[in-house]
């Protein structure tokens, strides 16, 4: 997929890619910063540490090209 308004992919980021992913070129920087993080229902694969704080390391929502839609439609 090609650079656009709703897919970015930055590869030579020295963090590329952020998460364990089978698929390098669907890989969508986009939301570098997931922008569903703060709500309770962000839809996404996460759990909570032993302190309390929302850990997404295994969620890839926001880094899927076909998730555009989903997460502009929260916002």
């Amino acid at each position: 997929m090609k650079n656009g308004s709703s897919f970015f992919r930055n590869s030579e980021c020295e963090w590329f890619p952020c998460h364990m992913t089978s698929d390098d070129e669907d890989f969508n920087c986009l939301f570098c910063f997931c922008p569903l993080y703060n709500l309770k229902d962000c839809g996404g694969n996460y759990s909570y540490t032993p302190n309390g704080i929302k850990d997404c390391s295994n969620c890839l929502v926001p880094h899927k090209a076909a998730n555009y839609k989903k997460i502009i439609s929260k916002l």
